[in-house]
C-alpha cells in the first residue's frame, strides 16, 4: 500500500525502522513493530524495550532458570499441553457423572494390575489402563484437587521444558504410578492422576535444585501430599503408591532433563527416556505376578 493517506500515517510503520511496514502491534506499549522487533510473549508478540523492561523486572530464580533453560521453553510461552491435559481430563469427568448411571465410565478406564496378566486372572489383556486410570477420578474433590495442581505447576513447568519434554514427563509419571501400585499392592485398584501430578512435583524439584532456586515450598507441599496418602480411610480409589512411584519417577526425568538440557544432548535424552520407559514396563511384566502368586 503506498497511497498518501497511508504513507503518511507513521503507525503502519514500525517505531525502531521508519522504512518498514507493518500492522502488528505490540502488547504491551501497542507500538507497531516489523517482524525484526517482535519477541513473542505468553500473548501476542513484544516489543524490544518492552522484552528489557520484562527481563528487569524477573525475579533472580526466574533469571536463572530463564538461563539453564532458554534453548527449551516453548515458542510462545504458553502451556498448551497442561490446557489440553486439564481439558480432556475435565471432559472424561463431566462423562462420569452424567452417565454414571448408564455407563461405567470409572470401570472402563481405571488401572487394575490383574488385566495386565490374562493368564493369571483369567481377564482381558488391557495395558492401556496403565494410562487411562489418570482420566478418571475417585470425587469431585479428587478431581479439584489434581486439576488445581496440574494448573498452578504446569502454567510454570511446561514453558521452562517445553511442550514435549512436559507431555512426556506427565505421562511417564503416570506410567510409574501405576507400575508402583501394581509392584506394591497388585490387587488394588486405583485411579486418578496423581502419578502424572507427582512427577511433576518430583521434576520440578530436582530442577529447581539445579537451577539454584528456593525449593522449600515445592518441598513442603510434595511431603504434606505423600503424607496424606497414607491416612486411613483418606480415599479408598487414592492409593499412596501411585503418588510414591510418580514422584520417584518424575524426580530421575527431572535429573534427565537437567543434565542433558543442551541441544547437542537431546539424542541422549530421548534415548534415556526411552530406556526409562522400557525398565518400568519390564518391572511391571516381572514383579507383579511374583507378587500375585504369593498372596494366592
Amino acid at each position: 500500500m503506498s497511497n498518501p493517506e497511508f504513507t503518511s500515517n507513521r503507525d503502519n510503520f514500525c517505531y525502531r525502522h521508519p522504512d518498514r511496514q507493518s500492522f502488528v502491534l505490540c502488547q504491551r506499549c501497542l507500538r507497531t513493530i516489523c517482524p525484526d522487533c517482535q519477541t513473542q510473549a505468553p500473548v501476542g508478540v513484544i516489543c524490544p524495550e518492552c522484552m528489557k523492561s520484562e527481563r528487569k523486572s524477573a525475579t533472580p530464580a526466574q533469571r536463572r532458570a530463564r538461563r539453564a533453560w532458554g534453548s527449551a521453553v516453548a515458542a510462545d510461552g504458553r502451556p498448551i499441553v497442561t490446557y489440553a491435559i486439564l481439558a480432556i481430563t475435565t471432559v472424561v469427568g463431566v462423562l462420569q457423572m452424567l452417565l454414571g448411571p448408564f455407563v461405567d465410565i470409572t470401570g472402563l478406564l481405571l488401572f487394575w494390575a490383574p488385566y495386565l496378566y490374562p493368564d493369571l486372572a483369567g481377564l482381558s489383556f488391557e495395558p492401556w489402563r496403565l494410562l487411562t486410570a489418570m482420566l478418571v477420578h475417585g470425587g469431585i474433590m479428587h478431581f479439584l484437587l489434581n486439576m488445581l495442581a496440574l494448573w498452578m505447576i504446569g502454567r510454570s513447568l511446561e514453558p521452562m521444558l517445553g511442550r514435549w519434554r512436559f507431555l512426556a514427563l506427565y505421562l511417564i509419571g503416570g506410567l510409574g504410578g501405576s507400575v508402583a501400585v501394581a509392584c506394591i499392592d497388585p490387587l488394588s485398584a486405583t485411579v486418578g492422576a496423581s502419578g502424572g501430578i507427582f512427577a511433576l512435583m518430583g521434576a520440578l524439584l530436582v530442577i529447581g535444585r539445579h537451577i539454584g532456586a528456593n525449593i522449600r515450598g515445592i518441598l513442603v507441599i510434595l511431603a504434606i501430599n505423600l503424607v496424606i496418602g497414607f491416612i486411613p480411610g483418606y480415599n479408598v480409589n487414592i492409593a499412596w503408591q501411585a503418588h510414591l512411584g510418580g514422584a520417584a519417577v518424575g524426580a530421575l526425568i527431572g535429573l534427565i532433563y537437567a543434565r542433558t538440557r543442551r541441544h547437542n544432548q537431546r539424542v541422549w535424552q530421548i534415548l534415556l527416556l526411552a530406556a526409562l520407559v522400557v525398565l518400568l514396563l519390564v518391572v511391571v511384566a516381572v514383579v507383579p505376578p511374583m507378587v500375585i502368586r504369593s498372596m494366592l
